[in-house]
């Protein structure tokens, strides 16, 4: 039966994903990243527990629906924005969980883990981090990257790494061809 509502459950996710009208990489962009972080997941955590899986699919479900633009500009902004974001993440992903017959305090772990509740405290939430931030790298830094100042992409690189699990930041340094300044963040 686990594995029935697991599987029920990411499908659920990707057909929410699915809407996402930016297809500029040729699919849904939630819909990617939601498989990009499947696949990071496996790689790092393949024996992750049904939980964090869910997590990781869903971690930006239908995010192109709140867009950045609709808050003010500033670190106030961005922060309020992330927050609303997380909140939201969690409880539509908790509402697909219920739906598919997980119970409250299985949706309730997932929600605690998509708002990032307990970083570098909680296992899991660590977890779901570690594949986050992978994902970034692996699929999204070098786009990221174009047009700023190596200064300040030192700075994001810095605070990625911060947020990562000393085990993960030695694996970032081992998959990843990570030149100097920014190898140095990982090494930390």
């Amino acid at each position: 039966m686990t594995d029935d509502r697991l599987a029920a459950t990411l499908a659920a996710i990707d057909a929410a994903n699915a809407a996402d009208p930016d297809v500029s990489e040729g699919a849904p962009a939630a819909l990617l990243y939601g498989q990009r972080m499947t696949e990071d997941l496996d790689r790092l955590f393949p024996d992750a527990p049904d939980r964090l899986r869910i997590a990781a699919r869903g971690q930006h479900i239908e995010r192109w629906t709140s867009p950045r633009s609709a808050y003010p500009e500033g670190k106030q902004g961005y922060l309020n924005w992330r927050r609303d974001l997380a909140a939201f993440h969690a409880r539509r992903v908790g509402e697909i969980m219920a739906a598919e017959g997980y119970g409250a305090d299985e949706v309730e772990r997932v929600g605690r883990m998509i708002r990032k509740e307990g970083i570098k405290r909680d296992p899991d939430v660590q977890a779901l981090e570690d594949v986050i931030c992978f994902t970034f790298l692996r699929w999204y830094f070098k786009p990221f990257a174009a047009g700023r100042a190596p200064d300040a992409l030192l700075k994001i690189v810095e605070k990625t790494a911060r947020k990562m699990s000393d085990s993960a930041r030695a694996r970032a340094l081992a998959d990843f061809a990570l030149p100097e300044p920014f190898a140095a963040a990982f090494r930390g």
